[in-house]
This record gives structure tokens, sequence and C-alpha cells, in this order.
């Protein structure tokens, strides 16, 4: 996110995750202010994920939604921990650290993912 503001409030919002865990009704407050500056800034995918996003938090009361897991390299193949145990917390910073610098194309691929992952989940359940 390029916009000064955004950036304070993508902060306050990894700050107060690390701090207190997952507050529901803060958190889902903080990224209903951020999303409007994603439409500012003509980013859809961010705008998407970030309603994707709250709208978990405020159905669940938490973060379901593992980091993806980053494809195998051919001959370093590994067993990877099952997608089960991960920290909700965690996995929902890794998504604000995406959500700063959205417009990497790593980024850009991992915040479709995490898209495409909310909305099987909100399907599944």
């Amino acid at each position: 996110m390029e916009n000064p503001k955004a950036q304070k409030l993508l902060n306050k919002i990894q700050r107060d995750l690390m701090r207190n865990g997952i507050i529901t009704n803060t958190i889902v407050e903080d990224l209903k202010e951020l999303r409007p500056y994603a439409v500012e800034e003509k980013s859809p995918l961010l705008a998407k994920v970030i309603r994707l996003t709250y709208e978990h938090i405020e159905t669940y009361n938490t973060f379901d939604i593992p980091i993806p897991e980053d494809e195998p390299v051919e001959g370093f193949e590994e067993e990877t921990a099952e997608s089960e145990n991960f920290e909700p917390a965690e996995s929902l910073d890794y998504l604000l650290s995406l959500m700063a610098e959205a417009k990497n194309k790593v980024n850009a691929l991992e915040l479709r993912e995490y898209s495409n992952s909310l909305i099987a989940y909100a399907e599944e359940n």
C-alpha cells in the first residue's frame, strides 16, 4: 500500500495482532477502515482479500486460513507440516505483510492464494 495513512493503519493492525492476538471487533473495524485505501489505489485483488479477511474473522472469530505452502523444489520434496498445525495469528500477520507490498508479483500470487482459500473455506463451512 502506498498511502502513508494506509501504511500506518496496516502497521497498527500488525502491532495489535502481535500484542493481543486476534481481537475480532478491533481487527475487523481496522480492516474495514483499510479497504477504501486499496480501492483508492485501484487494487481490486487487495480490496477483495481485505474484505474476505474481515468477513472471515467476523464470521468465525479467528483466522482459519494457513499460510500458502511453497511449491516443492524438484528433488527437495520434504514432509510439510499439516496445514491444520498452524497459528492463526501468524498466518494473519503474514497476510498483512503481503498487503503492505501488494504490487510485488510474488506477494500478489500469494494474496490470490489467500483469496481462493478464503472463498473455499466459506463454501465448505
